[in-house]
């Protein structure tokens, strides 16, 4: 049996729009994430709506993929999948 470190990475096109349903969904499974790591462009003008969150997952494979799927359903947001087996 190999241990994994399981990281998705989400774009969020419209933080202003998502975050709610975005946040809803990371509470629900927070039990889920080992680490998280949020940014997006600031500046003295203008705060991007556009925001990237790194996630660390911890948890079954299939709890994971079960938050994936609610991640995914929610319009805005693409999700990438890295897993290293270690």
């Amino acid at each position: 049996m190999t241990d994994e470190i399981r990281i998705i990475g989400l774009l969020i096109r419209d933080r202003i729009k998502e975050s709610g349903r975005t946040q809803e969904v990371l509470t629900k499974n927070s039990h889920l994430i080992q680490s998280r790591l949020g940014f997006h462009e600031v500046s003295e003008d203008i705060c991007s709506r556009v925001g990237v969150i790194i996630l660390q997952l911890t948890g079954s494979q299939e709890e994971c993929e079960r938050m994936e799927s609610e991640l995914r359903e929610i319009g805005g947001i693409e999700l990438q999948r890295m897993v290293f087996n270690i």
